[in-house]
């Protein structure tokens, strides 16, 4: 155990062989029952902690009066298999499925809930359902549904997978259904209607030839993207078709809202657009700023020489940066990898991310 303003050991080999028991629970997004199963009956033992859980959504946390409330937040739920269920330990290498995303820091919490006793700060660990399925399921949701006052705190770190660098705040989403519209003909006298599937060329030429914008954002240097996702149209092989689709996804950086990026692209694409055109918003989801002020993250950057980079997808931390709680994500594992067959995480990571975490525990800002 811990005594306040003193850091936690490191022990690698435990941290590999939890991480290992961890992935060989299957949590597939809507199955995660028996991983929170285990979370909860590890941790009901630990006197130093308040344990609340909702649905399969578990939240421990200390609640000693500290000035600082510090958020660890990890998802439990994996993406089906792809022949890597089983986890297999080689060397200081842990593969498996959810081993970098991101059972890995599930790990480090767990090691940490167990051992730092004291802490400096008063910390909460999340450990919530269904965050690799659309929005509406995500088990922080249901957390703010049913206690609010659960979530509460002055900084968050969610353990996505960063190779233990600091990845500041996400960009936002917004993705687009444009339809543009034609009139329809025999295809035996095409030019006597209106190729609706022609039309497109001229989206498709704005979206190609767009030239996204690398901002910087309270340092962080935030790269958008503007792709075509998908595309519908055609009525029957001898039609000319009257309607066709492109959908477009805007990755956008934190100095925009979502409300300023939907009008951004409207505006963009609205050059090739006509009035019978129509563009659809079927999906929004907020950027989070980088909030790397706070000196709790001062603390963690500067004393452990962590890289900051700017987070170019989108994650939870937006769930947080909402309400009004600075957030970032700090875990082990490489990015590429996960998702994949060789997604794995290794000994240095998993270390690096509990040494800098219980020093954070241990000693506050």
């Amino acid at each position: 155990m811990s005594e306040p303003g003193h850091a936690v050991p490191v022990d690698g080999d435990a941290l590999l062989a939890d991480t290992a028991r961890l992935v060989d629970v299957a949590s597939v997004s809507h199955h995660e029952g028996d991983i929170v199963d285990l979370l909860e009956s590890e941790l009901a033992s630990l006197d130093h902690l308040e344990l609340v859980r909702v649905g399969d959504n578990l939240v421990a946390r200390t609640t000693l009066g500290r000035p600082n409330r510090l958020i660890l937040g990890g998802h439990v739920d994996t993406v089906p298999p792809h022949g890597n269920d089983a986890a297999r330990l080689e060397g200081d290498v842990c593969w498996g499925l959810g081993s970098a995303d991101m059972k890995g820091a599930l790990a480090v919490y767990l090691d940490l809930a167990r051992r730092v006793v004291e802490p400096a700060v008063d910390v909460t660990y999340v450990f919530y359902a269904r965050e690799e399925v659309a929005l509406e399921h995500s088990g922080l949701r249901e957390l703010a549904e049913a206690r609010p006052d659960l979530l509460g705190g002055d900084v968050a770190l969610l353990g996505e997978p960063t190779g233990g660098a600091l990845e500041a705040g996400c960009q936002g989403s917004v993705r687009v259904r444009v339809v543009v519209r034609g009139e329809r003909a025999h295809t035996a006298r095409a030019w006597t209607g209106r190729n609706a599937i022609h039309r497109l060329a001229d989206v498709l030429a704005v979206v190609r030839e767009h030239e996204p914008r690398r901002p910087e954002v309270e340092g962080c240097r935030y790269h958008e993207a503007l792709p075509a996702v998908a595309i519908e149209g055609g009525v029957a092989g001898n039609v000319v078709p009257d309607e066709a689709s492109v959908t477009v996804a805007y990755r956008f950086a934190p100095d925009r809202d979502p409300a300023q990026a939907e009008a951004w692209l409207r505006a963009l694409l609205g050059r090739v657009l006509e009035p019978d055109d129509e563009i659809v918003v079927t999906d929004v989801a907020p950027p989070a700023r980088p909030g790397l002020d706070h000196p709790l993250v001062r603390r963690l950057v500067e004393r452990h020489g962590v890289e900051v980079r700017a987070k170019l997808g989108w994650t939870d931390v937006a769930f947080f940066a909402e309400r009004g709680v600075p957030a970032s994500n700090f875990g082990p594992g490489d990015p590429l990898v996960a998702h994949t067959a060789r997604e794995h995480v290794t000994r240095d990571q998993l270390m690096g991310v509990h040494a800098a975490l219980a020093d954070l525990l241990a000693h506050g800002a």
